[in-house]
């Protein structure tokens, strides 16, 4: 009997911690990210058309690149709940600077980092529709469409930087040859990729061919990198707010979404983060920033638009959010537990509190991203 009570104890003290996790008030959410923005926009980039110094490599590089693009996808979320017009103002800033164009001024790349940007114009478009912002993303979307290749995306991270540009397109047109197109190179690295880089038992995604197995990590698992399937989850949510209720596919992208975002409830971390290698905690184990925001973006995203379960997933959002804001973002908005560019638990270590990432720009981005959809809850 005295087993009993103390385990009928440990039960009722458990679920009392899990209720006492609680969302700030949508003020407190509000100002957190935008405190996390203003670092960044008026301490760290005051000009949004500065190069970005890359310290271990000794190089630079344009402001257009992939890192600063997902910071201007997180901004323009921002400004979706804060019409700030400083933010509109930075933003087309930065994209008149590069005038409206790809990395290296490109419009026949097939690499997706450098036509990213791409996501900020039309939503720059669709606030103020003048032609001249869309005619080198319209002729780049076009030679993908009217090219055979579908072998594209050869890395997880792609389908976010690429994908949701050719749906965005595809919707602002009304032409359904972009969705069709963005399909068959998602379906190409889902399915076909060595074998499909989907691993659709375990819900979860390789993050190249040369993470498929045998390749293991230290424990013997699977190799999932955090941040590379927060990509996938980002990108997925860019696509299903964009597509038509009826439009062909979207069943496959809303059923990719849950079964990840079910695989990725199920290894959170006790203090709320998730870490760079989702199956093995030994391998470079720690709290990292940007995969547990991106998995935030889509959770959040889920509740918002009925396609999660909000008891279920309401939780585990509440925990990550309360976790990023008192232990990674500092009182001047710097965001530290930042992973920086790689492709794997190994790069860009050691991520900590105080620790310097290569680029800090697309780790607010995420940041910013899942505060606009928090802040929505």
């Amino acid at each position: 009997m005295k087993r009993l009570i103390l385990c009928v104890a440990a039960l009722l003290g458990f679920v009392a911690t899990l209720s006492a996790q609680e969302l700030p008030t949508r003020e407190a959410r509000l100002e957190v990210t935008r405190r996390v923005n203003d670092y960044l926009m008026t301490k760290k980039y005051a000009d949004p058309t500065a190069v970005m110094p890359y310290y271990s490599r000794k190089k630079v590089y344009e402001s257009n690149i992939w890192t600063r693009a997902v910071y201007y996808e997180g901004l323009m979320a921002l400004y979706a709940i804060c019409p700030d017009n400083r933010y509109y103002d930075y933003a087309v800033r930065w994209a008149d600077f590069h005038k409206w164009g790809m990395r290296r001024d490109d419009t026949t790349t097939r690499n997706a980092d450098n036509y990213c940007c791409s996501q900020t114009y039309i939503d720059l478009y669709r606030l103020e529709p003048h032609p001249e912002r869309l005619r080198k993303t319209i002729a780049l979307c076009d030679m993908l469409v009217n090219t055979p290749q579908v072998e594209d995306w050869t890395w997880i991270d792609a389908i976010q930087m690429g994908m949701p540009v050719l749906v965005k397109l595809g919707t602002l047109k009304g032409d359904a040859r972009y969705y069709e197109k963005a399909h068959a190179m998602y379906a190409w690295a889902r399915n076909t990729l060595a074998g499909g880089l989907f691993n659709q038992k375990e819900g979860l995604w390789w993050r190249d061919a040369s993470f498929v197995p045998p390749y293991q990590e230290p424990n013997g698992e699977d190799c999932y990198w955090s941040r590379g399937n927060g990509w996938v989850v980002a990108a997925l949510v860019r696509v299903l707010q964009e597509l038509p209720e009826h439009a062909a596919h979207r069943n496959l992208y809303l059923n990719d979404l849950k079964a990840m975002c079910k695989a990725l409830k199920a290894c959170q971390r006790e203090d709320g983060f998730w870490n760079v290698s989702l199956h093995d905690a030994s391998n470079y184990g720690g709290k990292e920033l940007t995969g547990t925001a991106l998995f935030v973006y889509g959770m959040a995203w889920g509740i918002n638009n009925g396609v999660l379960d909000r008891a279920e997933y309401l939780p585990v959002v509440t925990k990550a959010w309360n976790a990023m804001v008192a232990e990674a973002v500092h009182p001047n908005g710097y965001l530290g537990y930042v992973q920086g560019t790689g492709k794997e638990p190994k790069d860009g270590q050691p991520v900590a509190y105080d620790s310097k990432p290569d680029f800090e720009d697309f780790g607010t981005g995420c940041f910013l991203l899942a505060g606009s959809e928090v802040y929505k809850l």
